[in-house]
């Protein structure tokens, strides 16, 4: 089972996999904004749909808290 939460005290939103962290994305929150600056999913867990499962929940979720989306790509 795979579940989805903002942990907001790290900074990021975390995928897991019955109830193992398999991926995460960070955030940095500035006024109206949270920036996404990194994800990972564990070599592991790979292909199978989990970082396209974060994101999407990652998106949803911070345009419900009503702010605006910044991507980064280092």
């Amino acid at each position: 089972m795979t579940e989805v939460r903002n942990h907001s005290e790290k900074n990021r939103f975390e995928i897991t996999v019955d109830g193992e962290v398999a991926g995460y994305t960070e955030y940095r929150s500035g006024p109206g904004v949270r920036a996404f600056v990194h994800t990972v999913v564990e070599e592991r867990f790979e292909g199978k749909g989990l970082a396209a499962e974060l994101v999407a929940y990652a998106l949803e979720a911070t345009r419900a808290d009503g702010l605006l989306v910044e991507p980064h790509c280092p």
